[in-house]
């Protein structure tokens, strides 16, 4: 049986601006992309988002609810983990040595008589006709 630890976070309000991103939609996304990325580079896996309602205070002596949403993320536990890396017999792959130099491939430099154009994402940096 796999025993996990669960971690769970509130999510973004809102996307920070970045250059190239234009609505907040965009914004957003980058947003969680960023989140998911960072937890997921320690080991975290995301596992759903909840929206779950909690009672607040609201001035001196009342109370409201409100809807929190969470980001819900488990890993397995360390010690599980060491169990199943000791447990298991593992035969390394053979490589071949790498060699002690490798040749950078050749790059054109850019020159005034051949300027770069991108296209790859907006259409204002496709090279115009009248040039």
């Amino acid at each position: 049986m796999q025993l996990y630890e669960y971690l769970a976070l509130p999510a973004p309000l809102r996307g920070q601006k970045i250059k190239g991103l234009k609505t907040p939609a965009e914004r957003y996304a980058h947003e969680i992309t960023t989140l998911l990325n960072e937890l997921s580079s320690e080991g975290w896996e995301y596992c759903r988002s909840e929206c779950l309602p909690s009672e607040e205070r609201k001035g001196l002596t009342g109370k409201t609810v409100v809807q929190n949403h969470l980001l819900i993320f488990r890993r397995q536990k360390a010690e599980q983990l060491a169990e199943h890396v000791v447990g298991t017999d593992t035969v390394r792959p053979s490589f071949e040595p790498r060699p002690d130099y490798v040749e950078p491939p050749a790059i054109d430099s850019p020159s005034a008589d051949r300027p770069i154009y991108d296209n790859r994402r907006e259409p204002m940096f496709a090279p115009r006709k009248d040039e």
